[in-house]
């Protein structure tokens, strides 16, 4: 009998099919059930991990939010790593339900579905605000049936060519504002409430808003996916290879004029640099690609080189531990979640007594592990969530391949599936071992006012913050009396500066309570009730006499607060900040960040004083560079007029040389600098005394 060709073929082709499905198969494993993949995941010892949710309920979940009922929602991101047009994507936003109270979700309902590169969720009055890159919306079910039957566009204009670097992140936080990461991307954004404002451009930057007042506004970054806000309001984020930055100084203060010659107010706080400790292999494209950009960098002489494992690449969720349901000494850590290391790690933040900027430690116990790790390959951590019930929640997208295809070369992407567990998810609750999962009640939305401002004095966070956030929506002036009353007399300073802020909310503060709030005993009032003072021309003795607090951090916000007036003792004030801690960069920045903090007036004052002109250090001539460089840049004829007679005081003879250097920098930064200038300052040097007082006379000549 004749075999047909076509099926000789077809045979003689299969056993190769099999050996390169067979090949495939070693190289990147098969996923496992949810319970075999909980197996696999290990917990730092005194804690253990329930399966919350799983598929089919929940798929590729990217953010989870409780709502004041207690209502469960999860973003899903089936699309990534493509990118689809806005309205065509897959992305969903799904509510849960444990209908029979045993911990575990047993039903998802749709809430919105066709939600394009949907990353992050945040309640706001019965709905949910979305970042969903180009835009943000506002969903909102209003006939109860579960679903949103209305969408509408807040924010236009963010970049969204990747998902992996979009808007996202929101989180509400105690100043009543809400903040998003925006990974520095370029967009022009517009914004719906604010029809007649010009757009604003977003390169460089995070960003905040508020939607009782209508307002939008930049704000230092920039974070990509994940971002966490601490009890008194410093923000922390993340950025793939770096696992926790703080934002120091917040961009309303940085921008007041546009010549501070340094663009970074943030700052890597570890102090264990990025290396993680995975328990992983590498994926084979990884080990392969990083072998090969490897050996290219040594062909090149270049001083670079790649790791494949074992140094963060996939920092991404990282999430501030508020809760109750974990022992005390967790309260105020942060998790960050590594995709490509399969892991959760933990950092305890402290204050740094002798800095302005945190110091976040391995504990004790995580010094040569993590907090949670797996074998299992799949497991791709992407954030957590801390509930109502205080227990922490860990969020598993579940995919074999988590990268950009973009970022793979061909040959290595041709056997690789990058939708490969599209179908899957899981979400992990972490509880104290032994303990037994208590399913926590919640129903705030029809709780009096009265009865909210009590919920500001519970001990989990996400109670504060909800009860905090329902009264800034109500608007319910009746209960500002209430909230005066329990400012004055709660003994939990969370609970008091929560009160500052619904009192600020409620627009019913007043001069005198900042004032009480500006000498309170914790230092995380006292720094935001800085920033509140800042209204109230009355409270400036109290302001500038906290530049003296002994916390850094107050002191450093008082000084940044006290540049937003401006008389003869705002400059006084500043001079002495320079004196006391001109030798941290934060404090120098802080004072050249302010337009008297950058005068001529300031050097006048410290020109005057024979305790700064007689000071040695490296730090004193940066900043006298720069306090030149930025009145150079800012080219007012008659401050420079005056600034070139205070350099050529004999009590700065010293200091001339960079003086006269800064000044010249600036000055030929300035786009409006005539041609006449330019000449002259091509005449100028100041690598010697003699020479620095010649150019100070060219200068003068122009001047």
């Amino acid at each position: 009998m004749k075999t047909n060709s076509k099926i000789k073929f077809t045979l003689f082709l299969l056993p190769l099919a099999l050996m390169a499905a067979d090949g495939v198969a070693q190289r990147y494993p098969g996923p496992l059930s949810p319970e075999e993949s909980l197996k696999k995941l290990n917990v730092a010892p005194g804690f253990s991990a329930q399966i919350y949710a799983a598929e089919p309920f929940v798929m590729d979940p990217v953010a989870l939010e409780f709502d004041e009922q207690g209502n469960v929602y999860v973003v899903e991101m089936p699309d990534y790593p493509y990118e689809v047009e806005p309205g065509k994507g897959h992305g969903r936003i799904k509510m849960l339900s444990d209908t029979n109270g045993d911990g575990r979700i047993d039903k998802a309902s749709i809430f919105a579905e066709n939600v394009t590169e949907a990353t992050s969720i945040l309640p706001w009055k019965g709905g949910l605000i979305v970042t969903a890159a180009p835009n943000i919306l506002y969903l909102k079910d209003t006939n109860g049936d579960g679903k949103s039957d209305t969408s509408e566009i807040l924010f236009s204009g963010f970049f969204q060519n990747n998902s992996e670097a979009q808007v996202t992140s929101l989180r509400f936080g105690i100043d009543n504002w809400i903040y998003a990461n925006n990974r520095g991307q370029a967009g022009k954004v517009t914004f719906s409430k604010t029809p007649n404002d010009p757009p604003v451009e977003v390169r460089g930057a995070d960003f905040r808003f508020r939607l009782d007042r209508n307002v939008f506004e930049l704000e230092t970054g920039p974070g990509q996916f994940g971002q966490t806000i601490n009890d008194w309001g410093h923000r922390f984020f993340t950025e793939n290879s770096i696992h926790l930055q703080q934002a120091v100084i917040p961009w309303r203060y940085t921008h007041r004029h546009p010549f501070l010659p340094t663009s970074k107010f943030n700052v890597t706080v570890t102090d264990h640099e990025e290396i993680m400790f995975q328990e992983t292999a590498p994926p084979y494209w990884r080990a392969e690609r990083s072998a090969q950009r490897n050996k290219m960098y040594k062909e090149n002489n270049m001083n670079r080189i790649e790791y494949a494992e074992d140094r963060f690449t996939g920092a991404s969720g990282g999430t501030l531990y508020n809760g109750d349901a974990l022992p005390k000494e967790f309260y105020g850590n942060i998790f960050t979640t590594d995709v490509s290391g399969n892991l959760v790690h933990r950092d305890i933040i402290a204050p740094d007594p002798k800095s302005p900027v945190y110091i976040a430690k391995r504990a004790d116990k995580e010094k040569n592990r993590e907090f949670i790790y797996s074998t299992d390959p799949w497991f791709r951590p992407v954030i957590s969530s801390v509930g109502p019930d205080g227990y922490l929640y860990v969020l598993d997208y579940y995919r074999q391949h988590i990268e950009t295809p973009v970022s793979i070369p061909d040959d290595l992407k041709a056997d690789m599936d990058f939708m490969a567990g599209s179908d899957k998810g899981r979400i992990y609750r972490i509880i104290p071992q032994g303990a037994a999962y208590k399913n926590t009640a919640v129903n705030l939305k029809d709780m009096p006012s009265a009865k909210l401002v009590e919920v500001l004095g519970r001990n989990n966070g996400w109670w504060r913050s909800q009860a905090q956030r329902l009264l800034l929506e109500r608007q319910d002036k009746s209960v500002v009396p209430v909230v005066k009353a329990f400012f004055n007399t709660s003994k939990d300073a969370r609970a008091r500066l929560h009160a500052l802020y619904v009192l600020e909310g409620l627009n019913a503060l007043s001069a005198d309570v900042v004032k009480k709030g500006l000498v309170d005993s914790a230092p995380g009032v006292r720094e935001n009730a800085l920033m509140l003072a800042e209204s109230f021309s009355e409270t400036l003795p109290l302001i500038i006499q906290k530049t003296n607090d002994a916390d850094k951090r107050v002191a450093l916000q008082a000084t940044l607060s006290v540049g937003n007036f401006n008389n003869k003792e705002v400059i006084t004030a500043l001079a002495n900040v320079i004196e006391k801690y001109g030798e941290d960069v934060w404090f120098r920045n802080a004072v050249l960040s302010s337009n008297a903090g950058s005068s001529a007036e300031l050097l006048k004052v410290l020109g005057q004083r024979s305790s700064f002109t007689q000071k040695e250090g490296a730090w004193k001539n940066l900043f006298l560079q720069d306090l030149s460089a930025i009145v150079g840049a800012r080219n007012n004829k008659e401050q420079v007029n005056a600034y070139l007679d205070i350099i050529s005081q004999p009590a700065l003879a010293k200091s001339q040389t960079v003086l006269v250097k800064g000044l010249k920098m600036g000055l030929s930064k300035n786009e409006a600098s005539d041609s006449k200038l330019k000449e002259a300052l091509s005449k100028v040097n100041a690598d010697t005394e003699q020479e620095a007082k010649a150019g100070i006379v060219v200068l003068k000549s122009i001047y």
